[in-house]
Order: structure tokens, then sequence, then C-alpha cells
């Protein structure tokens, strides 16, 4: 079993989610011996932004490219195959201003790629990254999934169980500390929940 583990807070040795998805791969392993661990944090080697340069490999061009473009074709090659590779991927995620990181959009804005991740078909888009286990470390300063205006300001982990639901993943796993802002007592109980998660979501 290959694992993939991803981090992109920038916030180094005092961020919650890279706490958490080192817990995660932790405990995945002790669940799992022999499971080989790859490590990509998006901070220290992030992938650059999705320019038109990056757009080569998505329309499909393959002749005349530029000295640019093929450096950026090499990046999302790479990216993709590590992704694809994977059987497991635990993603570091912690919610920035509503949303994720640009460090992982930008990694996800590599992965999507047509023929690779996803392809249209006549009756509609099909993922092509079946059989795949996620586990997202969530992290957010806030309150987010116990009312309805949190969960409409929810665009961190939505919008990763969509577009990962479109890459044809379905088993998507959530160990969540929100609240962690809040004051001590608050992030001590967030952190517990997110460890009893983590123990649920490995264990299988």
């Amino acid at each position: 079993m290959r694992l993939l583990h991803v981090d992109s807070a920038i916030t180094g040795a005092a961020s919650v989610s890279r706490e958490l998805s080192a817990k995660i791969v932790a405990a995945w392993q002790a669940s799992h011996p022999g499971t080989e661990v790859e490590y990509l944090d998006l901070v220290a080697q992030p992938p650059g932004d999705f320019t038109f340069d990056a757009m080569s490999l998505r329309l499909g061009q393959s002749e005349g490219l530029s000295e640019a473009q093929k450096r950026e074709n090499a990046v999302t090659e790479r990216l993709v195959r590590q992704f694809l590779a994977a059987d497991v991927v635990v993603l570091g995620a912690p919610m920035y201003n509503f949303g994720i990181p640009s460090q992982l959009k930008a990694w996800i804005d590599r992965l999507a790629q047509p023929g690779y991740t996803f392809r249209y078909t006549a009756n509609g888009p099909e993922g092509l990254a079946k059989g795949k286990t996620v586990l997202i470390a969530s992290s957010r300063g806030g309150v987010y999934s116990t009312s309805d205006m949190g969960r409409a300001m929810d665009h961190q982990e939505n919008y990763l169980k969509t577009v990962l639901g479109f890459f044809g993943i379905t088993d998507i796993r959530i160990v969540r500390a929100e609240g962690v802002a809040m004051g001590d007592e608050a992030r001590t109980q967030a952190l517990a929940a997110a460890e009893q998660a983590i123990r649920t979501h490995t264990a299988t």
C-alpha cells in the first residue's frame, strides 16, 4: 500500500493541520503495517500558480512548446503521477479565509487533468482516480459545522469533497479540529475530538 502525505499549512510547527496529518499517517501505518509513505510539503515545494504556460498539457498541446511550457508540464506530470500512484492520500488542509491555502489549490489545479484524473463522456464527466482513500486533516479557527450559516461559509471541506468526488474518489474521511482559536478549552476539546476521529478513520 502506498500513502501520499500532503501538507499545505504555512504556519510550520504551530500548524494544527500538520500535527493532525502526521498523527493520521502514524495511526494508519500502525493499523496497516508495510504501508510506504511519500511526503509532499506544498509550502517547501510549491507547485506554482496554474498559469497559461501550464495549460498545454490540459489542452493536449505537444508540439511547438516553449521552454516554460515544457517546465510546467514536467511539474504537472510529476504531481499527477505521484497522486495516481497512491492508494491512500492524507491531506493537511487548514481553513484560510473560508477556503484552502493557495498552495493546496495550485496542487489541485495541477491534478485536474483530463485523461488523467477525469474525462468527459457522452454521459458527462467521469472520475479516473477511483479506489483511493483520502483522509483530510481539517483545522479551523472557528466553528462551521454546527450551523447553517457556518456550513454556508465553508469553502474548505466542501470544495475538497467536491473536487475529489469529481476525480472519482468516494472514500473521503474528515478528521476535523474546529474552534482551535476560541480559547484553550475549545482547542483542547477540538484536538481530543480529532484524535478520536483519527482512531476511527484509520482502523479500517
